[in-house]
């Protein structure tokens, strides 16, 4: 996911998505504490996109101020 289709949405899809990519993450983590984790790099790309939608939230944020 890249930051520029991000900033095409408007704050309550981000808040949705960001909702949703936690989602992921929690479940990754509990596959990877029972071993269950095929794929390690959705970790990262999960952690990466989450710091994509808050680093693109603050930006619109500091916009409206």
């Amino acid at each position: 996911m890249k930051a520029s289709e991000l900033r095409d949405k408007n704050a309550a899809e981000l808040k949705d998505l960001l909702l949703e990519l936690r989602k992921e993450q929690f479940s990754l983590r509990m596959q990877q504490g029972t071993g269950t984790l095929e794929g390690r790099h959705e970790l990262k790309r999960v952690r990466r996109d989450i710091a994509r939608i808050k680093t693109v939230m603050n930006q619109i944020q500091g916009e409206t101020a």
